[in-house]
């Protein structure tokens, strides 16, 4: 025997009861689990802060302290300033690092760090190179050319002579990279680089004041001595004028 029809409840609709539950649910939920005060809620919140900004290391748990893996070092030689020089480096030093620490040759100096000054500029198997944004373990048996590699104290490179006679050399900081940056930047016309401002690309650049400003404009000199390194790099160059 069916009982279909004895009760009312049982003959409304489906989705008619689907929405009447539905809103009870919402209305009882919010009443009862949303009832959280200001104060509350900004507790809550710092304890999720806080909860995100606990390192990863604290996160391994008590007595798991992490672990930094010891330094792998490497040999390493090098072809520098002529003199043929061995070392064992941390393969995370920059070329820049292996020549003042461990060859002491401080006169490459260490500005931005990031490659934006010029600073560290030094002569790569005949190019120039910021030596701060390169591992020394990827030049081996390079051939690295320094400022203390261009002349010495009786006997000055022509570039280094002219930054004196013209002034260029100011504060003295940036000098060894544009000394370094100055000499290599003409060898590179010499050799039939173009730059960006070189407009006949399929002739030997000339030495013009442009081309000079252009090729050095990755070495910043905060003394603003422009015009004179200008002036002292024309003047090896052959007595052009800017």
């Amino acid at each position: 025997m069916s009982n279909q029809g004895d009760n009312a409840e049982d003959r409304r609709p489906d989705d008619e009861k689907r929405k009447e539950n539905r809103g009870r649910y919402i209305k009882d939920y919010t009443r009862k689990d949303f009832n959280l005060s200001r104060r509350s809620l900004i507790k809550a919140g710092a304890a999720t802060a806080a909860t995100a900004a606990v390192s990863p290391g604290v996160a391994l748990g008590a007595g798991e302290l992490p672990v930094t893996p010891a330094p792998e070092m490497l040999p390493l030689t090098l072809k520098v300033n002529g003199e043929t020089r061995q070392l064992e480096v941390d393969t995370r030093t920059t070329l820049l690092d292996a020549l003042r620490e461990n060859l002491h040759l401080t006169g490459t100096k260490k500005g931005c760090d990031h490659g934006q000054c010029g600073a560290c500029t030094v002569i790569v198997d005949g190019r120039r190179l910021n030596s701060c944004l390169t591992l020394a373990v990827m030049h081996q048996d390079a051939d690295v050319t320094t400022i203390e590699g261009l002349g010495t104290t009786d006997k000055l490179h022509p570039m280094q002579a002219a930054f004196i006679k013209h002034d260029g050399y100011q504060c003295g900081y940036c000098t060894p990279g544009q000394i370094c940056s100055s000499v290599a930047v003409l060898q590179e016309i010499a050799s039939g680089i173009p730059s960006h401002v070189t407009l006949d690309l399929v002739s030997q650049p000339e030495v013009t004041a442009n081309e000079i400003r252009e090729r050095m404009s990755g070495n910043i000199c905060r003394c603003g001595a422009y015009s004179n390194i200008l002036a002292a790099i024309e003047d090896v160059a052959g007595g052009h004028e800017s």
